[in-house]
C-alpha cells in the first residue's frame, strides 16, 4: 500500500495547488522581486521550495518515527486507526479544496503559534540575497500553519517508520513544486485559472477520492 500513499501524497500536492495559490500567494510574492525590484533568477526559486520541501521531509520523518513507537510498543490497532484517521482527513482536505467545508483549517489554527515563533527568522532572512540563504527561507516557509500539509502529515503518522514517513512526505512536497513554482514565475497567468469553481470542485473531488479508495481499500482486505 506504501505505493498507493505515495501516489496520493504527490497528488495530493499537485491538485492542492488551488489552496496553495492563497494560502503561499504573499509568501511567493515576497519571493517573487530583489531588492532592487528585479525578478530574482530561477535558482534562487528553485532553492526556496527545495527548502521548503526538505522542511516537509523533517516533519514527514518524526511523525513516521512516532507511528512506529506506537506500534513497537504493541498498540497495533492504533497502526489501524491511525490509517482510517488519515483517509478521514484526506477526504475532509478534498471537500475543504472543493470549497465545500472548512474543517481542516482547525490544523492551521494549532499551528500558528508555532508560525509566530518561526516568522521573526524567516523575516530577517528578506531580502534574499543569496542560494544559502534562500534554502533557509524555504525551510523557514515550510513550517506555515498550512491545513493541507498537517493533512497529509496524519497519513505520515501511520506511515509507520520515520524512512516512509519521510518518503510520504517528499512525495507531497514534489507534488506541490509544480503550482509553487509556476506561481512565483507566472503568478499572474496562473492565477485566475486556479481559482476558478471548476478547477477547484474537480480538484478537491479527487483528492477526497482518494481517501474513499483507501477506506474501501482497507474494508475490502479486512473482510477477505
Amino acid at each position: 500500500m506504501i505505493e498507493f500513499s505515495l501516489l496520493t501524497a504527490l497528488l495530493a500536492g499537485l491538485l492542492g495547488g488551488v489552496h496553495c495559490v492563497g494560502m503561499c500567494g504573499g509568501i511567493v510574492a515576497a519571493f517573487s522581486f530583489r531588492a532592487d525590484g528585479t525578478p530574482p533568477p530561477f535558482r534562487l526559486h528553485l532553492a526556496y521550495n527545495l527548502g521548503r520541501v526538505s522542511s516537509y521531509a523533517i516533519f514527514g520523518a518524526a511523525a513516521g518515527a512516532l507511528g512506529a513507537s506506537l506500534k513497537l510498543a504493541a498498540f497495533l490497532p492504533v497502526q489501524t486507526l491511525l490509517y482510517v484517521l488519515a483517509q478521514g482527513v484526506m477526504i475532509l482536505l478534498g471537500l475543504y479544496l472543493a470549497g465545500f467545508n472548512r474543517w481542516v483549517l482547525v490544523f492551521e489554527r494549532a499551528g500558528g503559534a508555532l508560525w509566530n515563533r518561526v516568522r521573526p527568522l524567516f523575516q530577517r532572512l528578506l531580502p534574499v540575497r543569496s542560494l544559502p540563504q534562500a534554502l533557509l527561507a524555504g525551510m523557514a516557509w515550510g513550517w506555515l500553519p498550512c491545513g493541507l500539509v498537517y493533512s497529509v502529515l496524519v497519513s505520515a503518522l501511520a506511515a509507520g517508520s520515520a524512512p516512509s514517513g519521510a518518503a510520504l512526505m517528499l512525495a507531497f512536497g514534489l507534488g506541490t513544486l509544480p503550482n509553487l513554482l509556476g506561481m512565483g514565475l507566472f503568478a499572474r497567468q496562473i492565477q485566475p485559472f486556479m481559482q476558478q469553481v471548476w478547477v477547484r470542485r474537480a480538484a478537491g473531488l479527487t483528492v477526497a477520492g482518494f481517501g474513499v479508495w483507501g477506506l474501501a481499500s482497507r474494508a475490502l482486505a479486512a473482510f477477505a
